[in-house]
């Protein structure tokens, strides 16, 4: 009986040792957990020319994903635009980037290094073109810009893509008709100002600063994009397709538009990155884009209109893993 009774004694012993284990391995998973879900390292984020929205957005959006991802290291590059953004990003030059759906589209077309690989993470805000002169000139619509100089966006710019497609639309030959000034939108104000210019192009969220505070300094107009030129890129199809009809209001520039709407052509802009990303740091960097919306867009107009129901409509490029999760996370 008392060898029972000791073999019952050390079941007994056991079995709280047991029960002691386990309440302490859950109390050390609540205390340090065994799986850190926070992304780490280091990423590059692609903006744009100086002045730009890319480049403002982008300047605004590394403070929140520092505070959102304290345990990444976060450099910002400018860069001339969509061109050199996609390219980047796809050849492993930059982890994140902002591009216009056409120019995106286009590199996909072009069969260029990595286009395979590229990845969406969130639809932003729409880009509108805007064809800027003096008062004054005699530029009533883009086939009246035949014999100026046109400043037309630096070469690796979405804004080159698309004033190039627009004056072939107009009948206007980008390379003999005018003279393009390939130049972005940190000088090409001031070289309006100066006359060296007599029109430019502009690809960009509303307001556009340098725009802006161009339409201070000397009088200036918007020059109306006509609903023909949409109607012939879209004929076109392929990646001239993702351009649509717009209006810009009448209150974005008082003093350019004195209380006018111009119509113009718009286009859309991805979030995007690569197959190659790590899914925590692109759901944690989609989940801080939406978040951080209306905190940045009280200094950068166009981050307002990032919209979580439209965010996840990224073609022509796949949906990253990592954005997905956030989205369906996200789900109301």
């Amino acid at each position: 009986m008392l060898h029972a009774l000791s073999r019952f004694g050390r079941r007994r012993t056991l079995q709280g040792g047991a029960a002691a284990v386990a309440v302490f391995g859950l109390l050390l998973w609540w205390v340090l957990p065994l799986g850190d879900t926070q992304p780490s390292g280091s990423l590059t984020f692609s903006t744009g020319v100086r002045s730009g929205v890319y480049q403002r957005y982008g300047q605004r959006l590394e403070g929140a994903l520092a505070k959102d991802m304290p345990k990444v290291s976060i450099r910002l590059q400018n860069s001339e635009g969509s061109q050199q953004n996609i390219e980047r990003v796809a050849t492993g030059k930059a982890d994140f980037t902002i591009a216009t759906v056409d120019a995106v589209a286009t590199y996909l077309q072009s069969g260029k290094p990595g286009g395979e690989r590229l990845r969406g993470c969130v639809r932003l805000y729409d880009d509108y073109v805007q064809l800027v002169v003096p008062r004054g000139s005699d530029v009533r619509k883009v086939s009246d810009l035949r014999g100026k100089r046109v400043g037309v966006g630096q070469k690796g710019s979405g804004v080159l893509l698309v004033a190039d497609r627009l004056m072939t639309a107009a009948g206007v030959d980008p390379s003999r008709d005018i003279t393009p000034v390939e130049a972005g939108i940190d000088t090409m104000p001031q070289r309006l100002v100066d006359g060296e210019l007599d029109a430019f192009f502009w690809s960009g969220g509303l307001p556009t600063g340098a725009v802006e505070e161009l339409s201070q300094k000397l009088d200036v107009r918007l020059v109306p994009l006509e609903s023909s030129l949409i109607s012939k890129l879209q004929a076109a199809g392929g990646s001239t397709r993702h351009y649509r009809s717009a209006v810009m209001p009448a209150d974005a520039y008082d003093h350019a538009q004195r209380g006018g709407a111009v119509q113009t052509v718009a286009v859309a802009n991805l979030l995007i990155t690569t197959d190659r990303t790590d899914p925590r740091m692109t759901e944690a960097f989609t989940r801080t884009v939406i978040d951080s919306r209306d905190r940045i867009g009280r200094e950068v107009h166009a981050a307002q209109l990032v919209d979580l129901r439209t965010a996840i409509y990224t073609d022509p490029l796949e949906l990253h893993e990592g954005a997905r999760r956030y989205y369906r996370s996200a789900k109301p």
